[in-house]
């Protein structure tokens, strides 16, 4: 039975690229043999969760591809800029501060082992620092929600000032709710990979900074319907497309490596269960949003249909393990929908979100946590709507507040003639493209 267990252990894990993830332990020759042998399991676990961050660094690139396609070329420079400079702020302030509120560890992580092995926390079996590596991701992931939703019109180090607020402090307090053993975790809330904790974290603060700040000049009519498209088009499709391929290579990392685990059979079937219902959930979203946009509009939006590949994502996040393969693509193909329909809403009540960041991540984030109890018995829909409630009330409450001190005082939003010419002129000097939108 342990044969065959190992066997399959190992099977799962070499469809998994296990060995990329896992680390050298031919690296330990220097290493005393009784300590290696001693902490061997912890060893790999480390060098799992260090390798799956390092994978999921590739959510970091696909946003900004995708937010680089979706804003005006004048505006290019400048929203990568900011995703740069945001997943440079979430690294610093996770490390300074946020790390310790959402888990203990010390101010500065002086709490930690510095080999990161003495330190490993038991039951898990990783280092301390591997957490944080994996961890600070989920930070620079919900702060890079806001960058596109507020994208155009905003002054760049007004975004970092509260890149420096959302990462330090707004993030990992309600983080730590769950996560870190706080009130909703003892009340059994379920958010496996973070569509409440993360992308809805980031979608709440998102919608609160558009509306403080407003909507871009000209982007609705007097009467209060969206302007023609044509002015504020994208400026490259074939980015934002790639954008999302990278981001749902990206998001494998981001449910499958949230196991925490993948030494043994258990772990390893479980990681590529996830891998499948994420895989299907982003398929079902992009099949739901091409559908309903075909009918609804008579054409394919394939802007509304990437974003719903994303909302798909975003959905099955709070659960990809417990769905059966159809679940999970019709729970995607419902954050598709609710993508569009989302968009709609926003339009009506005249907010402007360039990259369709609050639909795709606080809406559908929303419908994800939600859906849980119908796949997973241990969850009940009380406990989640508690969750959803708690999250995304103080997240967007304490932004709108943020914000609008910020409005009042350094003020967030470029000037009229600023906003014209370009964020990437205003704002940085360094012009993406030698053309005109």
């Amino acid at each position: 039975m342990v044969n065959a267990n190992g066997s399959c252990a190992v099977l799962a894990g070499h469809a998994l690229l296990v060995p990329k993830l896992a680390l050298d332990l031919h690296l330990l020759g220097g290493v005393d043999r009784a300590v290696a042998t001693g902490t061997r399991n912890t060893l790999v676990l480390t060098g799992n969760l260090a390798r799956v961050g390092v994978d999921l660094r590739r959510l970091v690139l696909g946003e900004g591809l995708l937010e680089a396609g979706l804003v005006r070329s004048k505006n290019t420079t400048e929203i990568l800029t900011k995703n740069v400079v945001l997943f440079a702020i979430a690294c610093t302030m996770y490390m300074v501060v946020g790390y310790d509120i959402m888990y203990g560890g010390g101010i500065f992580l002086d709490g930690l082992a510095a080999d990161g092995v003495t330190g490993a926390e038991e039951p898990a079996g990783y280092a301390p620092s591997a957490d944080f590596f994996f961890q600070v991701v989920f930070v620079a992931t919900a702060m890079s929600i806001i960058s596109g939703a507020v994208a155009e019109r905003m002054k760049l180090f007004a975004f970092l000032f509260f890149a420096v607020v959302m990462t330090g402090f707004i993030y990992p307090v309600q983080g730590f709710w769950k996560w870190g053993g706080g009130f909703l975790d003892a009340m059994g809330f379920s958010d496996f990979a973070g569509s409440t904790l993360v992308h809805s974290t980031g979608g709440a603060a998102a919608l609160a900074g558009a509306i403080i700040i407003g909507p871009r000049l000209g982007r609705f009519t007097k009467s209060g319907l969206p302007a023609p498209l044509k002015p504020f088009a994208a400026s490259s499709i074939p980015l934002v497309t790639l954008g999302v391929f990278v981001l749902w290579l990206g998001w494998f990392g981001f449910n499958g490596g949230s196991q925490l685990a993948i030494g043994t059979a258990v772990d390893a079937i479980a990681v590529s269960t996830i891998f499948m219902n994420t895989f299907l959930a982003g398929a079902g979203g992009v099949i739901g949003a091409a559908i309903i946009t075909r009918l609804h509009f008579g054409k394919t939006d394939v802007v509304q249909m990437l974003n719903g590949c994303i909302g798909g994502l975003v959905a099955v996040t709070a659960e990809p393990l417990a769905p059966s393969p159809l679940a999970a693509i019709l729970i995607g193909a419902v954050g598709g929908l609710i993508v569009v329909y989302g968009t709609k809403l926003l339009f009506s009540l005249k907010i402007d979100d360039v990259v369709g960041a609050v639909p795709a991540h606080l809406f559908a984030g929303i419908w994800g946590t939600l859906i849980v109890p119908a796949t997973n018995a241990d969850a009940s829909f009380s406990t989640q709507l508690v969750g959803v409630l708690a999250v995304n009330i103080f997240v967007f409450f304490v932004a709108y507040i943020v914000f609008s001190l910020m409005k009042a005082t350094v003020g967030l939003r470029l000037s009229k003639e600023g906003e014209t010419k370009g964020t990437d002129v205003t704002e940085t000097g360094v012009i993406a493209y030698a053309i005109r939108d």
